[in-house]
């Protein structure tokens, strides 16, 4: 089982800075994802920034979301972003 979501806040560049139940803090790029599907609507950046916790992800006003899993192998620690 992985990390669940716990905080979620828009950065800019579309990416998304995530707080785990771990207490790890992981930046997340959306970017790549903006060419698929349901995450199209995303390139909206007011959409995109509307995002929020929803049970151990991340969810936006659309409907769209995305696997925990994938939150978290995909996203790197903050503390290397800096």
């Amino acid at each position: 089982m992985y990390p669940a979501v716990i905080n979620v806040k828009p950065l800019k560049n579309y990416k998304l800075m995530l707080t785990f139940d771990t207490n790890e803090v992981k930046v997340f790029d959306m970017k790549p994802f903006l060419d698929q599907g349901v995450f199209k609507p995303l390139n909206d950046e007011s959409l995109f920034n509307s995002v929020h916790v929803s049970f151990d992800t991340v969810e936006w006003s659309n409907g769209a979301d995305i696997c925990p899993e994938t939150l978290y192998e995909q996203s790197i620690k903050f503390e290397d972003c800096a």
